[in-house]
This record gives C-alpha cells, structure tokens and sequence, in this order.
C-alpha cells in the first residue's frame, strides 16, 4: 500500500550548529520532543482604486522569516541547545575537575552575551524544510509536582527553504529532569545559603532573551541581515504553599527587598564524580525582585500563593540569571 499524505509520527526536528552566523550547517543531531517549522514572510494585498467592487489580488511579498515552536520535557543533555541560541554560545563543556560530568554555564550580567546561531531541518516522511540563522527569541522552563520539567522555546530564522533531511544522525540517549527532585533557596546578599524546604509548589521561568531580526533597506534582500542583542527580560514565578516563608516573602515584597534565588534539580549519578558535581545538574540562579504576589488560592483545598519577581541585575549577586547544566556530553552534537 503507497502512503499518500505525511504520517505525524514520522516528523522530526534536526539541527545544527553554525559556524558562521547565516551560513547554512547540515544537522548534527535531532530534537528529541516537538515543533514544527513555520514559513513566516509577510504578504501584503494592495489597496488601490481601480472601480472593481471586489477588488484585485496585486500583492507583494514585504520580507521573509521563518519560526518554530520548539516543545518537550527538559532533559540535561538538550536543553543547552535552547541556551545556546537565547543567552551565551558555550557549546563544549567545561570539564569538572576528577569527573566525567562537562559543565555548561550561561550567565547573563552586566555585558552583552553573544548566542549561537543554528540551522533547522522539519518536516515528515513526504518532504523537509529548512531554516538558517536561527536564533531563540524567549522560553520558557516549567515545574509541576509529579512531572518531568517541560521547556517551549520559541525560535526566529532568516527564511524557510525545501530541503532534505541531513541523514544517518541517531538518538542520543536523554534524561528527563524531573520537577519534584528540586531543591529552593532564598537569600538577600549571599546567594545559596538559606534553604526553603517543602515550600515550592511550582515554578517558571519565562525569558525574552532580546534577541532582534534587523531588516535594512540597503541589503539587497528580504531577509534579515543580523540579530542583535537588546536588553533581555524575565520574570520567575514561584508558587508557595502558604506558610510562613510566603508569608515572610510576600513582607519581603511590600518592603522591596532584594531577592536572591537558587533552584536547583540534579538527576542520575554521574559515571565518575567531579571536585563540583555527583549527578546530573540544572541549577538556576536568578536575582530579581517580587513584583506582585497572587490573593490565596487553594490546590486540592491546600492553600497557596503565587509571587512573580522581576530578574535584574543585583550587586551582591553580580548576576541576574546564571543557568548551569551538568551533564556528561563533551560537546553539543
């Protein structure tokens, strides 16, 4: 029997890492969650007065993008991917001293970071697609008790052209980080030192990384000719069973004080463990202030509360989010 349409379970996601920003790379490894490529150019219909009541269909085509959503659980070994492309270009992990654990760190402070850009293959068993220079514009990382922590990225590339898949690239093998294996401080000035414990219900953090497509007149072209960096935002919302550490955050709030936070979820053992790290880590550290804390609300008749702090730059931190992933890939495939 001849498949004639497109079969879901046969779609897949493939990318890899440029060496040259805008120049298009065969991929290296395949997206182990979702996401589909999207053909964003802009069409436009012109208006114009010609005496037909219906109007005409002159139309032109005003620039060309492309984007994807990008979905699953988060696991240590793919997750920098989405890192790479939204805060810092590390792509080889730093060796954890004695281990086999490779350290990815990604800070956002004071100075500008510079992402990497990639090259995205999708589509199903009935045809590919492809876009290059692309670059992760905001995600988002979710904990909920009982689950594997999800991540959305939502990623920007130049254009979208017909391509076939980059082949003979396999699985690599992943772990899920799961949300309730977490671990939360809370301190004012040194970062790590006090532990909150059976206080967070739920967490998210949701990032605009800054990242802007720059269109010219003078390029020549319907594609955006860099991406630059601006000033990134985020905010990191903590659900609190209400007890008496949400009662002295939410003080915290009204009196405006800085706030310094560090989650932290570590996985299966590592091979050999290093001076730093035994297991497989994701540790965020973010400084930031509440800007509003929810009314009470209940979950399952318990009570709880919901704070959303701004993430800024705060002295005694030096940093306004650092995200480190420990895991025992050398490199980014």
């Amino acid at each position: 029997m001849a498949i004639i349409g497109g079969v879901k379970s046969l779609r897949k996601i493939q990318l890899g890492r440029e060496t040259t920003a805008g120049t298009a790379v065969a991929a290296t490894a395949i997206w182990r969650g979702l996401g589909t490529i999207e053909d964003t150019r802009s069409v436009v219909y012109d208006e114009e007065d010609v005496g037909l009541f219906a109007g005409t269909t002159r139309n032109h085509t005003e620039k060309y993008g492309a984007a994807l959503s990008m979905t699953g659980a988060a696991t240590f070994e793919q997750l920098p991917y989405i890192l790479e492309a939204g805060l810092d270009a590390v792509n080889t992990g730093s060796v954890d001293t004695g281990g086999s654990g490779y350290i990815y760190k990604y800070v956002i402070n004071s100075a500008a970071t510079e992402p990497a850009t990639y090259t995205i293959e999708g589509g199903d068993n009935k045809g590919a697609e492809e876009m290059e220079y692309s670059y992760v514009e905001s995600f988002t990382l979710t904990a909920e008790p009982s689950t594997a922590m999800q991540v959305s990225a939502n990623w920007v590339g130049r254009q979208v052209n017909t391509a076939s898949f980059t082949g003979s690239l396999s699985l690599v093998e992943v772990e899920d980080i799961l949300s309730s294996k977490g671990q939360l401080w809370i301190d004012t000035t040194t970062i790590g030192a006090t532990t909150a414990s059976q206080t967070l219900m739920g967490a998210t953090l949701n990032w605009n990384t800054g990242l802007l497509a720059k269109y010219t007149v003078d390029s020549g072209e319907l594609t955006y000719s860099w991406v630059q960096p601006t000033r990134p935002s985020g905010t990191l919302e903590l659900t609190y069973e209400h007890n008496d550490t949400a009662i002295a955050e939410k003080a915290a709030w009204r009196a405006g004080t800085p706030r310094l936070f560090r989650l932290l979820w570590q996985g299966k053992a590592l091979t050999t463990a290093g001076d730093d790290y035994s297991y497989k880590t994701l540790q965020i550290d973010a400084a930031g202030r509440y800007e509003k804390f929810s009314a009470i609300a209940d979950r399952d008749g318990n009570d709880i509360v919901t704070a959303t702090a701004r993430i800024g730059y705060e002295e005694d931190a030096d940093l306004a989010l650092e995200i480190i992933v420990v895991s025992e890939m050398e490199a980014l495939a």
